[in-house]
């Protein structure tokens, strides 16, 4: 009977994020990783098939958990008060989980696995991109009564681009996202949607008299 492993995966990937989120994927060698956890080689490999599939893992999670927060974030019925709640969702998902954050900001995906990923894998990472893509798309609708390319550029800016560009460089820095960032963030987000929402009331005003 073969043992029982010590150390879970949860344990396992929790140590691998501390190593990439100090310096780097490259950092999170498996003798690395055994030695932050006191344990053998052979309890990482019981969990994880190889040390690609182990950051393969580890991307996966943190993706998923800053995204899913995003997501949950277009609740709010009120559909300005939704796109805002969703550009907030970064900051406050970054407070949340700071290694997440510097492993997701500063790393490209690719980063994290070479070669073709093992089906689950990737069918969990399209799963992922489908969920910010549809996400994207629902929130165009019903700020601007429309998914087209104009709409969703504005969209993307507003609710991605602009947090992300204004936690980057604290998160690189190692610094946790000062407050004042949540303000500036919510300032830029009603100076870019608030216009193209009227515009979208007069359009509608103008159809109905119509």
């Amino acid at each position: 009977m073969s043992r029982k492993s010590r150390f879970s995966a949860a344990q396992i990937l929790d140590a691998t994020a501390t190593l990439v989120a100090a310096d780097g994927p490259g950092a999170a060698t498996i003798g690395a990783i055994g030695a932050l956890l006191k344990a053998p080689s052979g309890s990482i490999y019981h969990r994880f098939a190889s040390r690609d599939v182990l950051l393969g893992r580890l991307w996966l999670s943190k993706a998923a958990f800053f995204q899913n927060r995003f997501a949950e974030a277009f609740a709010n019925p009120d559909e300005a008060k939704a796109g805002l709640d969703a550009a907030l969702s970064l900051p406050r998902s970054v407070r949340a989980d700071f290694a997440g954050a510097r492993i997701m900001l500063l790393h490209r995906r690719d980063d994290f696995f070479s070669g073709d990923w093992p089906a689950d894998m990737a069918a969990e990472a399209a799963r992922l991109k489908r969920q910010v893509d549809d996400a994207m798309k629902g929130i165009a609708r019903r700020l601007f009564g429309r998914a087209n390319a104009e709409a969703l550029r504005l969209a993307y800016f507003a609710i991605l681009d602009v947090p992300f560009a204004a936690v980057h460089r604290h998160v690189a820095a190692n610094v946790m996202p000062p407050p004042h960032v949540d303000d500036l963030i919510a300032k830029a987000y009603l100076a870019l949607i608030t216009p193209a929402k009227t515009s979208k009331r007069r359009s509608g005003r103008k159809k109905n008299s119509e």
